[in-house]
């Protein structure tokens, strides 16, 4: 009898290990829910350029492109004029364009060895007006799962994603400020 007993061991571990998996993957389901079109978009905390804390809940009720980008990013940079341009198409109605630097601070490396930008003398050198946030610590890339710079997300009043944009992209083509106006519209 001893002999079926260890013979049934490794099944009986195996089974146990199979459920621990099991239970793992259903506590930690909402940790792999992809951040896309359809999901809430999820409440993030940053600080804005002049250190005022500030949160992406504080915009429901309006629609919100956020960007998530680097000075250190050629593609970022490339972005950037037309979300000026866009922002400027819809000033004055309830549109809100949120970039999220993830820069070190400048004179600073990133855990990747890039150095830091002067987000502030870059906003200016590009006219940007629209609320620059900043995250030098990359927090938005794990709450909204990025996969590189420049990433966006359109967010409805609602307070859901309705679309993300991976890439660089002129904001200011008619494809996306017909989305915009149709998203204001609703």
């Amino acid at each position: 009898m001893t002999r079926q007993r260890s013979g049934n061991l490794p099944y009986f571990v195996a089974s146990v290990l199979a459920l621990l998996v099991v239970v793992f993957a259903w506590v930690a389901r909402d940790r792999h829910v992809p951040v896309g079109p359809g999901a809430p978009a999820p409440d993030f905390a940053a600080v804005a350029l002049d250190g005022e804390p500030v949160r992406i809940q504080d915009y429901r009720g309006q629609v919100v492109l956020l960007n998530v980008w680097a000075t250190w990013c050629p593609p970022c940079v490339y972005e950037m004029p037309s979300m000026q341009r866009l922002y400027e198409i819809f000033e004055g109605e309830d549109f809100e364009i949120v970039a999220v630097s993830i820069d070190a601070p400048a004179g600073r490396r990133d855990p990747f060895g890039r150095q830091g930008g002067d987000v502030e003398a870059f906003a200016q050198e590009y006219g940007l007006t629209f609320p620059i946030w900043l995250d030098p610590e990359g927090s938005i890339q794990r709450v909204y799962r990025t996969t590189g710079v420049p990433e966006s997300f359109v967010i409805g009043r609602d307070g859901r994603i309705y679309r993300k944009v991976s890439g660089a992209t002129e904001w200011d083509q008619d494809q996306y400020v017909d989305f915009i106006r149709r998203l204001l519209d609703e």
